[in-house]
């Protein structure tokens, strides 16, 4: 019932039921923002990611990008998940042909099925989408994978060399696509959350560019891009940063509030 949020239905029901749990955990700090006034003692636990870090048995960096159509020398970027208009995909393409203008050997690899099926205005998106493309004339730039097992998914994070998800309403450790992101190490250009995120550390863990300004992604992408420290470091620090998402760390992380509540 994706209209749910515009009706109040879905925070009606949330709060209802965190009024009358014996506990109460959220996954990131913008729903623990939000309960904290009605449960000052909500715990927040993250998701994992449903994507591990495990490409297939002999992965070979230059086959894999053979397989999709990008080059073996270009700066390829990545983007995963369904596209809608929240997620901005427009901005994929005018940083990507911001890019080809300056010079750069930039193509773009979108990862995973092209739209859900849980709103039908996403496929309207999507063929908004797909026509900037061909308007920029960035066509044999975009390369799609549709729908893959998540072995492949993995697969075509490592042939990235940066990872780009210009959401329109901020990071957030609820899109299952950032959490994919880190667990995969990405040097990750994104927009920044609408809630303090302490472990998001512009420079450090990932790069930020507001939302809808092509061009500060264009310079956040361009500079991720050119300086292989800062892309190696960018990575090492996502792919730290993602151990605490890690499913034993949040089995265990369960297992305390549950203990805790039933005292």
């Amino acid at each position: 019932f994706p209209k749910a949020h515009w009706l109040g239905l879905r925070r009606w029901v949330t709060h209802t039921l965190a009024r009358t749990m014996d506990i109460a955990i959220t996954t990131n700090p913008e729903d623990t923002a939000q309960l904290r006034p009605i449960r000052p003692d909500v715990v927040e636990i993250p998701i994992g990611s449903n994507i591990p870090d495990n490409p297939p048995a002999g992965f070979d960096r230059v086959a894999w990008r053979a397989r999709w159509g990008a080059p073996e020398d270009a700066a390829l970027i990545c983007y995963f998940g369904f596209l809608n208009a929240s997620k901005g995909g427009e901005m994929l393409v005018d940083v990507l042909g911001e890019l080809v203008d300056r010079g750069q050997n930039a193509h773009l690899l979108m990862i995973g099925g092209r739209v859900g099926a849980s709103d039908p205005t996403n496929y309207a998106y999507l063929q908004r989408v797909e026509a900037r493309i061909a308007d920029r004339g960035l066509t044999d730039r975009v390369h799609w994978t549709d729908h893959i097992p998540s072995q492949e998914v993995s697969a075509a994070f490592h042939i990235s060399d940066v990872c780009l998800l210009p959401y329109r309403d901020g990071a957030s450790y609820r899109r299952g696509s950032f959490m994919a992101a880190l667990e995969h190490g990405m040097a990750i250009v994104t927009t920044p959350p609408q809630v303090l995120y302490p472990d998001l550390v512009d420079g450090e863990t990932l790069l930020f560019a507001p939302a809808d300004d092509a061009r500060a992604m264009t310079d956040a992408v361009e500079r991720a891009l050119t300086d292989g420290e800062l892309r190696r470091r960018l990575g090492e620090n996502a792919k730290a940063l993602s151990r605490q998402f890690g499913w034993d760390a949040i089995a265990a992380a369960c297992l305390r509030a549950y203990e805790a509540a039933a005292r």
